[in-house]
């Protein structure tokens, strides 16, 4: 008789097999949790640069609005010649122009005439003040009437219900860059209800670490001297608001007389995102103005930025953040004389 074996023998995974499948199931794991990070992270970096796009388009938007406002009279006042007693006050220096503006300095909301210095610490280091002043219309052009047409807004895109009590009584809306409520840099509107000091700051745009502003100018061409040349409502050179300023008086009739011949100005702005939003981790330097070159020098960046002007140039911390250069130039529509 012949005997069978009453079991067949059972084999199982050798502790090397299991091991080197173990290995495997991880890498696998690693591969798709690293996949899932990148795909993360482009999204994040889409969706931030979609947000910028739209915070560039909406901050051009509304600044242009506000240019194109400035040195707006209600018709009652276009119509008349000015009186004895403002040219009289203008001559004095009494009467501001409609458009002005400091370099590099932090916005005082008590007073249009002068400004605080910005230093390296300070956020938006570099970044400028813009200075806008403008009429409402009457409704119906009726002089006797109390109430605007709802046309005119202030630098927050609120309609204006205060109606110019005389020919130089006029509504302010101020851009500069300060800390909103969640500590983010932003680009701030400066305004109050009858135009006069002190005027309220809230963040309109967030994210704009850099405020940028050149004046073209109309007639002269050489930095702090009075004016002199003959308008042709043409600018013929750009300018910071410090190389208008004649005597170092801001508020003087010769400094006031520059201001009146800006006939555009050039903005230039750097918009930040959230932090990580940017694929690689790198230096960057940005050029608010673009990337014209000068003639002399042939360097990209170089025609409307200068070492000497901060923010002009910028080389923001290497942090993560994707970032955006917004420039763009508005001519003024309305004449800027008393």
């Amino acid at each position: 008789m012949t005997s069978s074996p009453l079991h067949q023998r059972e084999r199982g995974m050798t502790l090397v097999e299991l091991l080197v499948a173990l290995v495997i199931g991880m890498l696998i794991s690693l591969a798709a949790v690293s996949s899932l990070i990148v795909t993360r992270q482009g999204f994040n970096t889409v969706d931030a640069a979609s947000q910028l796009r739209d915070n560039g388009r909406f901050a051009a938007d509304l600044i242009q609005r506000i240019v194109v406002q400035t040195g707006f009279k209600d018709p009652t006042y276009v119509t008349s010649a000015p009186s004895q007693a403002d040219i009289a006050n203008d001559a004095a220096g009494l009467i501001a122009s409609n458009i002005t503006g400091f370099n590099n300095a932090i916005f005082k909301t008590s007073d249009l005439t002068t400004a605080t210095a910005r230093s390296s610490s300070v956020v938006g280091y570099g970044s400028d003040v813009l200075i806008l002043r403008y009429q409402t219309a009457k409704l119906n052009n009726d002089v006797s009437s109390n109430a605007t047409d709802g046309s005119m807004i202030d630098c927050a895109g609120n309609p204006i219900t205060t109606v110019a009590a005389d020919r130089n009584d006029r509504m302010v809306s101020v851009f500069h860059v300060g800390l909103g409520a969640d500590g983010e840099p932003s680009l701030m509107c400066s305004r109050s209800a009858n135009g006069l000091a002190p005027y309220t700051s809230q963040p309109i745009i967030q994210g704009v670490e850099n405020f940028q502003v050149l004046y073209g100018v109309d007639g002269f061409t050489t930095a702090n001297t009075a004016f002199t040349g003959t308008p042709d409502s043409v600018p013929e050179k750009y300018l910071r608001a410090d190389q208008m300023v004649v005597g170092g008086a801001t508020d003087s009739k010769a400094t006031y007389d520059n201001w009146r011949r800006v006939r555009s100005i050039r903005i230039g702005m750097v918009l930040r995102g959230p932090l990580n939003s940017q694929q690689e981790r790198v230096s960057q330097t940005f050029y608010p103005f673009g990337l014209a070159k000068a003639s002399s020098t042939g360097v990209a960046g170089s025609a409307l930025s200068s070492a000497s002007d901060v923010g002009t140039i910028f080389t923001p911390a290497v942090d993560g953040r994707l970032r955006q250069v917004v420039t763009f130039t508005i001519h003024l529509r309305n004449d800027q004389g008393l």
